[in-house]
């Protein structure tokens, strides 16, 4: 593990950069979907079908992530995901068709779900080694991403086309990947007490009461991610479609949202001390679906903001806990088992959506997001009661 304090600290900071850079992306793709829906001249349930290319990519990858992270280490599959991040995401403006859009998104998909998987696994090691619940600091860093990528591509959604945006995407992406990445690459994994260097990313045995428990985190991620997915994807279309707000505020939306997000995970550490996990779950989950439901329901601009923000503040550090906990009872696997099922649900849940809002309405099917904040209390009350949780 690596030799000291400091350079416990500059793993951490490496790290952190990536979860960073993996939000800012991610979110400078979401605040352009309305243009490049216009551009392709999609429907919500085209759009839908479209999106599923990144829900598909992702979850395949992430089911072999485990492995090679066990194979090659956790830093060098980081490294080479961010890459293939950043260069993915330039090929959606090209495309001029939903069926196009879903091929390039099945790429963007697979180095999405690659570099969760990996930077996480790296993450919850490290989280072991420092004995203190971290984890969602690495969070409030992709969020701070998010806040930020959105941010900017608010203020130059009039002024840039989104093929110049995401192309300005993929050079910043890459230069951060170059200096962070080559910082990762020197520090060695971080290996809990209990094992050495060479087992840090070795398989562990996971007995059938282990495994369950491992995909009820994942159920718990599930149900949350799918709000961060939703209000990424449908976010900023629900302001500018629904409630008329122009371009720059509706992408306000997501960075809203991602504010209040950064600023939640930013305190997770001090309220899952003092609260202990279930009680930080059960709170946040609760806040959720009350901002949620003003968020989707609201009849103005601004309370539907409010909304978006609450809903932020209450889902910050559900998943950061359900990953940590799957990663420490089942390793690298744990940590791909509830990565797939936690980004899947943000993946899987825009698609669904899409096909909601046709069915009935955008603002309607933004309620499933407090639907399932609400069974992602009920499931960690009852997994508590099982006597897992503190």
């Amino acid at each position: 593990m690596p030799g000291s304090r400091t350079d416990l600290t500059r793993l951490r900071i490496a790290l952190t950069s990536f979860f960073a850079l993996d939000g800012f992306v991610f979110a400078g793709w979401v605040v352009r979907i309305p243009a490049i829906k216009e551009q392709t001249g999609a429907s919500a349930s085209a759009l839908g079908l479209a999106l599923l290319g990144v829900s598909a990519g992702a979850v395949v990858t992430m089911t072999l992530t485990g492995r090679l992270v066990r194979r090659y280490g956790s830093h060098p599959v980081t490294v080479a995901c961010a890459v293939l991040l950043c260069l993915s995401i330039a090929l959606p403006p090209l495309t001029h068709s939903a069926l196009a859009l879903g091929a390039v998104l099945l790429v963007f998909g697979s180095a999405y779900g690659g570099i969760n998987v990996a930077f996480n696994s790296a993450a919850v090691d490290l989280v072991a080694v420092l004995g203190r619940p971290v984890m969602p600091s690495f969070h409030a860093a992709f969020s701070l991403g998010g806040m930020v990528g959105a941010g900017l591509g608010g203020l130059v959604a009039g002024a840039l086309s989104p093929t110049r945006h995401l192309l300005a995407l993929t050079v910043t992406g890459l230069l951060v990947t170059l200096f962070a990445g080559r910082a990762l690459l020197r520090c060695e994994p971080a290996a809990p007490p209990d094992r050495t260097p060479d087992e840090a990313d070795a398989p562990r045995h996971r007995d059938r009461r282990t495994r369950r428990l491992v995909v009820t985190f994942g159920l718990i991620a599930l149900c949350t991610a799918y709000g961060e997915g939703a209000m990424a994807d449908w976010g900023a279309l629900h302001l500018e479609q629904d409630l008329d707000a122009s371009p720059g505020l509706a992408a306000a939306g997501y960075s809203c949202f991602a504010l209040a997000m950064t600023v939640g995970r930013l305190t997770g550490t001090t309220l899952l001390e003092r609260l202990g996990r279930t009680a930080t779950v059960v709170a946040g989950g609760t806040t959720a679906v009350a901002g949620m439901l003003l968020g989707s329901l609201a009849p103005s601009v601004w309370a539907a903001l409010f909304g978006f923000a609450i809903t932020g503040l209450g889902l910050a550090n559900i998943f950061p806990v359900a990953v940590e906990r799957a990663g420490a009872l089942g390793g690298p696997s744990g940590v791909a088992t509830a990565s797939t099922l936690g980004y899947g649900g943000m993946l899987l849940g825009p698609p669904a959506i899409g096909f909601m809002a046709d069915w009935f309405s955008l603002p309607a099917a933004l309620t499933s997001v407090a639907a399932l904040a609400a069974v992602a209390v009920l499931v960690a009350v009852a997994t508590h009661r099982a006597g897992v949780q503190g």
